[in-house]
């Protein structure tokens, strides 16, 4: 039977070289995290947490100890092997939206499709008008960046970074550049992904938003400090989509 587990890490070092210096970011973590979970990541500027996130998103490789990303040795793999897990298997989203202020909210969520040639691009927009619709944004593809809320905003690079069909969602800070209200409407679009199976691992320092995942990790000094469950879990309803027509002509 195959693993629960999506993310194995086992006695997992980074070390940076700095000059003569050697910086230790991780310090033998272990860590285990199952296919349907929602994890908030903690800690202090300098604890290990952007450094854990580089190495679970195939952004960087560990220095020694293991790291099986669904069941395959993510810490052996070349550049280009690790880009193409990346690109089949898991999507990001960051603090700063990161979208282009010249195209459409469409074509901002088509971005990651173009690189597939056997998407075809009939494929691709109708992908990308699910994706938009996910997020409840259906009605706003043709809209620029600058015509979008923050918390629009961010609802389109969630929608970019789900177009592929990702099993993990990777998001730092993804409520660092929102007020409360936003920042709770993007919770409730992560739960609702959740809820349909995506594994979402995600980096806050703020408490209130980690309550809305179901465990949160705390790291200090490039180890774990915590890693417990949730309590008195924030809930959110699914979001709806938006109504009207989907802003694309036929």
């Amino acid at each position: 039977m195959p693993s629960s587990n999506l993310i194995a890490m086992h006695d997992l070092h980074k070390d940076y070289r700095m000059g003569d210096t050697t910086v230790k970011a991780l310090r033998g973590v272990d860590l285990r995290i199952d296919r349907g979970e929602f994890i908030a990541v903690m800690g202090a500027s300098g604890s290990g947490k952007s450094t854990l996130m580089n190495i679970i998103g195939c952004l960087d490789v560990p220095t020694s100890g293991t790291y099986l990303f669904d069941g395959e040795e993510a810490g052996t793999l070349d550049a280009n092997r690790l880009a193409a897990l990346r690109n089949r298997k898991m999507g990001f989203v960051f603090q700063a939206f990161n979208l282009l202020p010249r195209t459409t909210a469409l074509e901002n969520v088509e971005l990651p499709l173009l690189y597939d040639r056997a998407v075809s691009a009939a494929q691709c927009r109708t992908r990308s008008l699910e994706a938009l619709g996910t997020v409840g944004l259906d009605d706003r593809a043709l809209h620029f960046p600058s015509q979008l809320s923050g918390g629009q905003q961010q609802r389109v690079a969630i929608a970019r970074a789900i177009v592929n069909d990702p099993v993990l969602l990777l998001a730092d800070e993804p409520t660092g550049n929102l007020d409360s209200s936003m920042s709770v409407e993007i919770m409730g679009v992560f739960q609702q992904l959740n809820r349909k199976g995506i594994t979402i691992v995600m980096v806050t320092h703020e408490a209130d938003i980690a309550q809305f995942a179901g465990r949160t990790i705390t790291f200090r000094d490039g180890k774990v400090l915590a890693d417990t469950p949730v309590t008195n879990r924030r809930m959110m309803a699914s979001v709806r989509p938006s109504a009207g027509g989907n802003g694309v002509s036929p």
